[in-house]
């Protein structure tokens, strides 16, 4: 299973990203996807995460309100929505997928940096 995230840049405050991330190579409607970041010196951290059939969303205090995930199963990819970003928003995004029988968090994608200035 690979997994390519896309979408970073360099945006001020206030503004707007929409990551994706494409899955190749698995059965992509079986993942529940997660959205994870990480800044320099700090471990990663979860953002949220889509259930398997998109039913469900789960997002980390911080960003719910502004940030919204989802998905297209027909293009197996995975968005992240990204509306009203702080500096603090600053860092590598990583999509995840879920190994369905492990329940962990198994394929990883590269990472895509975001960049938030005042």
């Amino acid at each position: 299973v690979q997994l390519q995230a896309s979408g970073g840049g360099r945006v001020q405050v206030g503004g707007s990203l929409r990551l994706s991330c494409v899955v190749s190579g698995g059965t992509f409607s079986r993942y529940g996807m997660g959205w994870f970041r990480q800044v320099p010196g700090k471990d990663r951290s979860y953002v949220g995460s889509i259930t398997a059939n998109g039913a469900n969303t789960y997002y980390v205090n911080s960003v719910k309100g502004r940030f919204t995930i989802s998905r297209d199963n027909a293009k197996n990819t995975v968005y992240l929505l990204m509306n009203s970003l702080k500096p603090e928003d600053t860092a590598v995004y990583y999509c995840a997928a879920e190994d369905p029988e492990k329940r962990l968090y198994e394929w990883w994608g590269q990472g895509t940096q975001v960049t938030v200035s005042s």
